[in-house]
């Protein structure tokens, strides 16, 4: 049952291209909704954010960006039906804010819930059991402080809980593995720097990121102890935004991704006598692999060679445009080979900004065959809140 739910979770989450088995070789992880971009504003962008302008929701993609934001404080909500192409009841709803209290400190927290529908379980022989709901939810909470006027750093510490059954099981039989509700901590650093270019026709901004994040335990779902790794990341990215006049701007935004997870089919899955490992020992083999060592592998454990570990690296492009710091518009690109998950697609967004209220929308068409995130939605709102704070005193 264990590898049926893990199974689920995957198709939920990533697309895997049409090719013979033995070509693919993707990294799965537990807890895999931490890698979907939650918010409009990135996912406009090519799911691009290590060093883009600073907003509020910057949590996920480098929460250092929070000593850099101009108000004291905001809150944002996002909500992504997922594989809306596939099934009707698969959703990301996310929710984030930060508060500064100096021009140095910064604090954030947001908060993740998954939710994968409703599953029907059968047994063995196929007959129904029960109706499942498998969810997973993390909450989080930052540090964030200026160390020097153009770089700041900040630590996250993230709790992350995954329910793949709601507590309903096969009946014991000599095969049946019973689930249970798995649980880890993690942490982040992340690094992020902005210096301003003066221009004859503005002020431009130069930026960079760095985002290591989910830096923890692994998960187990059962008492065998067969733990799986969370989604370890190292994202870096760039930016640079072109002031045209003193209304017009273009930032140009660029990330690169590499997971710091090991693959489960690795050069070194082998036995005494060099043989590959298939079945349950490579299940128990990769289960034995301990965080540490698992973040040190993922940069040199792929079967093809540097060749492969280069493939292991995603990449983001995006392009905003905005009048008047009003008024956005976005465009970007997001790429993973086609052996190591196959998203590649397009997206487009939108999205306007007032003094105390913000939306923001993307929409994602996909370049690769049979996508199902083709046509996912993904919708942003924040809310300013030393704006609503003045706006509430010069009413009194």
């Amino acid at each position: 049952m264990r590898k049926v739910f893990l199974g689920v979770l995957a198709l939920a989450l990533f697309t895997l291209p049409l090719q013979a088995e033995e070509s693919m070789n993707p990294i799965i992880t537990a807890m895999p909704s931490l890698s979907i971009a939650p918010d409009a504003h990135a996912g406009g962008l090519g799911d691009v954010g290590a060093a883009t302008t600073p907003d509020l929701n910057s949590q996920h993609w480098n929460p250092a960006k929070y000593a850099f934001m101009e108000s004291h404080g905001g809150l944002t909500a996002s909500y992504t039906p997922w594989l809306r192409k596939l099934v009707s009841d698969i959703d990301l709803a996310y929710l984030a804010g930060y508060y500064k209290w100096s021009e140095y400190d910064a604090i954030g927290a947001s908060f993740t819930y998954f939710s994968l529908g409703a599953v029907q379980l059968t047994t063995e022989s196929a007959d129904f059991l029960a109706e499942a709901r498998p969810n997973e939810w993390a909450l989080d909470v930052s540090y964030s402080r200026k160390l020097h006027e153009y770089v700041s750093m900040a630590v996250a510490l993230r709790f992350m809980y995954s329910d793949l059954n709601n507590g309903v099981n096969q009946a014991a039989t000599s095969s049946a593995t019973e689930l249970y509700p798995g649980w880890t901590m993690a942490a982040d650093v992340a690094l992020y720097y902005k210096q301003p270019i003066e221009l004859p026709m503005g002020t431009s901004y130069i930026a960079a990121g760095m985002n290591i994040s989910n830096l923890g335990g692994k998960i187990s779902y059962d008492e065998n102890n067969h733990s799986n790794f969370i989604p370890a990341n190292l994202r870096i990215g760039v930016s640079y935004e072109l002031a045209f006049d003193s209304y017009n701007r273009l930032s140009v935004n660029a990330d690169i991704n590499k997971y710091l997870v090991p693959t489960r089919k690795s050069k070194f899955a082998l036995d005494a006598d060099g043989n590959e490992l298939t079945g349950d020992a490579l299940t128990n083999w990769y289960s034995g692999i301990s965080s540490p060592r698992g973040w040190a592998m993922s940069f040199a454990d792929a079967p093809g060679g540097f060749a492969e570990e280069m493939r292991e690296i995603q990449f983001g492009l995006g392009l905003e445009y905005s009048y008047n710091r009003q008024f956005f518009g976005r465009l970007g690109y997001s790429h993973e080979n086609r052996w190591k998950g196959n998203r590649r697609y397009v997206t487009i967004g939108a999205g306007f900004n007032l003094s105390i209220f913000s939306l923001d929308v993307a929409y994602v068409v996909a370049t690769s065959a049979a996508n199902p995130l083709d046509q996912t939605l993904r919708f942003t709102v924040g809310f300013d809140l030393a704006g609503i704070k003045d706006l509430v005193n010069n009413r009194r």
